[in-house]
């Protein structure tokens, strides 16, 4: 497939926005997109708060290139399949977006994106796998206990991102 990565890359980054430390957020302190405790991981130290605001695209492109476009086998998958996997990954997690997609193709959703999954998402309309996904992330969404906070947000970020994976398959 064609490399789909840099406009994903740009558009995840859009939506995750700049630096937020918002109590209510399990997250804690993110900028765009990155938690301290990933950026402590990926980096292998303890981080802190003027790090973690001096976070560029530049610095975190790296991180999100090997942690979860690859692991979402973005550069195998159709462009607009490959942004929806690799944007829910971000914000939900790489297990739980494998395994969304995997629900949405009709195979068990183990996590695992072997050749059994891979097979089923080429067979399946791009356009009504992006259609069945989003409504899980949809319905994901709904059921976190922080809906009533975040819910309107990631609500748009579902329709944001199902319109353009849908305008990059068309």
């Amino acid at each position: 497939m064609i490399s789909n990565w840099q406009k994903s890359f740009e558009l995840m980054l859009k939506s995750e926005g700049g630096y937020v430390n918002n109590p209510a957020d399990p997250g804690g302190m993110t900028n765009l997109g990155v938690t301290k405790a990933t950026w402590e991981n990926w980096v292998g130290r303890e981080s802190d708060g003027a790090e973690m605001r001096g976070l560029t695209p530049e610095k975190v492109e790296p991180l999100y290139k090997k942690k979860y476009w690859d692991a979402v086998r973005g550069d195998e998958l159709p462009p607009g399949i490959s942004y929806l996997l690799f944007d829910f990954a971000v914000n939900a997690g790489v297990g739980r977006s494998i395994k969304t997609l995997q629900t949405a193709v009709g195979v068990t959703p183990d996590g695992g994106f072997g050749s059994i999954t891979m097979a089923a998402v080429q067979a399946v309309d791009p356009v009504e796998l992006i259609e069945r996904f989003s409504q899980a992330k949809e319905d994901f969404y709904r059921s976190l206990t922080t809906f009533s906070t975040f819910g309107t947000g990631w609500l748009n970020r579902v329709a944001d991102v199902k319109q353009h994976a849908t305008s990059m398959v068309t």
